[in-house]
């Protein structure tokens, strides 16, 4: 059974499978790591699918899909932003209607969509790369963006560890009190990082509506905002445990669908079931106040700020 399994083929899978929630849950990270919570991915991701997807169909330019499904993905996620930093409301109630809205919006826009192409993002050329055994599939085969996520986890984790931007995002997300004292306009900064986080997002669900799945459905993101979500966490907020786990995560999608291919007897919806599995258990690790301290959590994540405190 697993004779007839491709490794090559398998891991470049896995990578392609992985890119989605690796840009979200990336975005993520440096949104919790400014102290808030946005369980509103999903949403952001579906929006970012759908907004990419018809910009892509209008322009007749792939790249300029991801452009629009960044912005759409953005420009919702202005709306979680001024709602939680300005308006103080509640942070998780916020993010779930975000994608619950997400969700309708994105099916309402994308009616005229359903039985399109998306004109074909290519592959980056590598040349004689191309044709090495094994390494040639694996690493020289794959079009810009599964590059692309790379750098940006690695940029991405350069700017928290060694920039002085990095050094006061941290610093808000683990006392704004004290970040707002020492003259750190806490809101700016907080709405900046979730406009970065629902950007990534919104990267991400392009990516899966013009890359790995070209075609427009309801729901096409299928839960990869909620995986993101459980990827921060399982990475204890550290970039490049993030892209770990999203490979984890994408090899589990990728094994199930070459396990279905190979004629495997293993029932695949158990594949199918694990990753969501593991988010349930994340998450209701997450909901207790122990659990939080115990994976490292930034200390004032979700708590709203108000300055006059």
């Amino acid at each position: 059974m697993f004779g007839s399994i491709d490794p090559a083929l398998l891991i470049a899978s896995l990578m392609v499978n992985s890119v989605p929630i690796m840009l979200a849950a990336t975005g993520e990270l440096v949104v919790e790591k400014s102290g808030v919570l946005n369980l509103g991915v999903e949403g952001m991701m579906i929006m970012g699918a759908i907004c990419g997807f018809a910009t892509a169909v209008l322009t007749g330019n792939p790249y300029l899909g991801f452009v629009g499904g960044a912005l759409g993905a953005a420009a919702l996620s202005l709306i979680f932003g001024v709602l939680t930093q300005v308006l103080q409301t509640n942070q998780v109630a916020t993010g779930l209607a975000l994608t619950l809205f997400g969700l309708g919006l994105s099916s309402l826009i994308g009616q005229g969509y359903v039985g399109i192409k998306p004109p074909a993002t290519a592959d980056v050329q590598f040349g004689p790369l191309e044709d090495v055994p094994f390494l040639g599939r694996v690493l020289f085969s794959h079009d810009w963006v599964v590059y692309l996520s790379i750098l940006l986890v690695a940029a991405v984790w350069w700017v928290l560890k060694y920039s002085r931007a990095g050094l006061i995002l941290r610093a808000v997300g683990e006392n704004h009190d004290a970040a707002h004292a020492l003259g750190y306009k806490v809101t700016q900064i907080r709405v900046l990082a979730v406009l970065f986080g629902g950007a990534m997002a919104g990267l991400g669900g392009a990516y899966v509506s013009l890359v790995r799945v070209p075609q427009w459905t309801d729901g096409i993101t299928a839960g990869a905002g909620w995986i993101a979500l459980a990827i921060v966490v399982f990475a204890s907020w550290k970039p490049w445990r993030v892209l770990i786990g999203a490979y984890l995560f994408g090899g589990i999608s990728a094994l199930q669908l070459n396990l279905q291919a190979a004629g495997s007897a293993i029932p695949v919806e158990y594949l199918s079931m694990a990753p969501y599995l593991i988010t349930i258990l994340v998450l209701v690790i997450m909901s207790s106040g122990r659990g939080r301290a115990t994976l490292n959590a930034p200390a004032a994540l979700g708590q709203n700020f108000h300055a006059s405190r």
